[in-house]
């Protein structure tokens, strides 16, 4: 029976990290592909809003704070 020498213990290491980086950057990749898909839908969801918002020409009117009082002051 062979004794494992340094570096053996080392390569064995350096395959076992190699094994849990694979499976950490695959974990990542579908992190990112799920991230993009929200990012998507939301920008979807952004558009369809700015479609429904009747056309003030050109922007948002400033509004007074005064004019959004309630009317017991």
């Amino acid at each position: 029976m062979d004794i494992p020498t340094p570096i053996e213990n080392r390569l064995v290491d350096l395959e076992i990290k190699a094994g849990f980086t694979e499976d950490l950057l695959d974990q990542l990749n579908a992190q990112v592909y799920r991230q993009q898909q929200q990012i998507d839908a939301l920008i979807q969801e952004l558009r369809q809003m700015r479609d429904r918002l009747p056309e003030t020409g050109g922007g948002a009117e400033m509004r007074n704070l005064r004019d959004e009082i309630p009317p017991h002051y």
